[in-house]
């Protein structure tokens, strides 16, 4: 996706933008800052981390400490209108902070590992010079979160301060919407609060008109206001029931955190952890979850669960093959849901095209999106980038004279590959049905295809 966002130069003001860390986190966020036509310089202590980075991107690198103030001087420190710090240590990213900010530096961001230093009471960092912390796992625990309590989603963003919801869905053989067109639509109702907003079909990806139609096996993402999502999926997929069971393999940061976010729900949830420290640790931390010691690949502990037909099974173990196969084990058991934390890239693309699971989770993708957010403009934003469809969904507040501002959604005449998703007008969700008038000062969310991304760019820079 880093070529959608080349030429939107208009919408987004370049900045000099210093990376702290080259890894894979560090390297999305070259990409994209690169596409957006930002100058960015990165920081890290490999030589081949760099070399990759140069290879593909227009930038400036520097081999060495991050937290040392001799490298961040010879990165022209001062000159720097943003650092952001994404390596695996904690405390190099927020002394990289503190150091930009004595600096000079107006905006910071760190990435933090422990959830601890977002919870906590008695340090505020931004004092310090960190305006914002990003912990990976608490982003993505939230998305899993949202995912476990929609059952039947395959991919869930919130959007506008969590107002609004954009949901995937598998359209199965019992759907009402099975071979109907949005004109000839059953549930005529649902469009006054559910937009649709893209069909993926195979390697084909659309958006929806009115003679789209929808077949088995296409995955559609709409949006819409959180109990309005609920009540249309329950309608879309009656056959598909809430889970009664979460297994989580892993108790690290991701697995505690889902496992106290999944506690305020009505399921019930278990947490295995083979290391028995971090098991006791983990059975203080949560109130009514039950912790078992163990092994989750070891069949006996799965088979002393129960019960597998209404169960979700969440991997998050640190490794990505003991994760992908106690999630095929799971399923082997009856599980109608599983997700595996997976990190390499390689097995990503082979988990996706076999569809062997119904989720990956990436933690690094919920935080850059929680990044992009932050860095965008005032008028244009990433509103979010999600993991199984392409393009990218965009956040902009139209101006007093934007070309949008007085007109109706369907006299807009979008390229194609672009929809509007929704639309917030004082604290008020908007449905974008082809009637509505858009209005100087609306919070407006565009979905766009890469190919429909560039010829969007009048439109974000008005």
């Amino acid at each position: 996706m880093g070529d959608t966002w080349r030429r939107l130069r208009k919408a987004v003001e370049p900045m000099r933008i210093l990376i702290i860390g080259g890894g894979q986190t560090g390297g999305h966020l070259a990409d994209k800052f690169c596409a957006d036509s930002h100058d960015v310089v990165v920081i890290d202590p490999s030589a081949e981390a760099l070399a990759e980075l140069n290879a593909h991107l227009d930038l400036l690198t520097i081999q060495g400490d991050g937290a040392n103030p001799g490298v961040l001087e010879e990165a022209d420190l001062e000159r720097a209108d943003m650092v952001v710090a994404v390596t695996d240590r904690d405390d190099t990213n927020i002394l990289a902070c503190i150091f930009a900010r004595a600096r000079g530096v107006k905006r910071t961001v760190a990435r933090v590992s422990s959830s601890a230093f977002l919870s906590s009471r008695h340090i505020d960092f931004s004092q310090l010079g960190v305006d914002l912390l990003v912990n990976q796992y608490d982003e993505y625990a939230r998305d899993l979160y949202n995912v476990l309590r929609l059952p039947g989603s395959i991919e869930v963003a919130d959007l506008l301060d969590e107002r609004v919801m954009v949901v995937g869905m598998s359209i199965h053989m019992d759907s009402p919407l099975l071979g109907t067109s949005l004109n000839r639509f059953a549930g005529k109702d649902w469009l006054q609060k559910i937009r649709f907003t893209a069909v993926v079909r195979g390697d084909q990806v659309m958006t929806p008109h009115g003679e789209t139609t929808f077949l088995v096996g296409d995955d559609v993402y709409f949006a819409g206001e959180p109990d309005a999502i609920a009540d249309f999926m329950q309608w879309a997929w009656p056959e598909y029931k809430r889970f009664q069971r979460v297994v989580i393999a892993g108790g690290g940061e991701l697995g505690l955190q889902l496992a106290r976010m999944l506690e305020h729900t009505r399921m019930l949830i278990v947490l295995i952890e083979q290391d028995e420290e971090r098991a006791d640790f983990c059975s203080a931390q949560l109130n009514r979850t039950l912790v078992i010691k163990g092994d989750a690949l070891d069949q006996e502990t799965l088979a002393g669960i129960g019960e597998a037909s209404d169960m979700a099974y969440v991997a998050a173990t640190g490794s990505d093959e003991h994760n992908i196969i106690g999630c095929l084990v799971a399923e082997k058991y009856g599980a109608r849901f599983t997700a595996a934390q997976v990190g390499k890239k390689e097995y990503i693309g082979i988990i996706n095209q076999l569809r062997l699971l119904d989720r990956i989770v990436d933690p690094r993708l919920a935080m850059v999106n929680s990044i992009l957010h932050f860095v965008r403009g005032k008028n244009v934003q990433a509103a979010a980038i999600l993991a199984r469809l392409p393009g990218e969904l965009v956040e902009l507040k139209l101006a007093a004279k934007h070309k949008w501002a007085g007109k109706t959604i369907k006299d807009l005449r979008l390229p194609d590959g672009a929809i509007i998703v929704t639309a917030l007008r004082g604290g008020q969700v908007k449905t974008a049905t082809g009637d509505l008038t858009l209005a100087a000062g609306d919070r407006v969310v565009v979905f766009c295809l890469p190919a429909a991304m560039v010829k969007m760019e009048s439109f974000f820079g008005a």
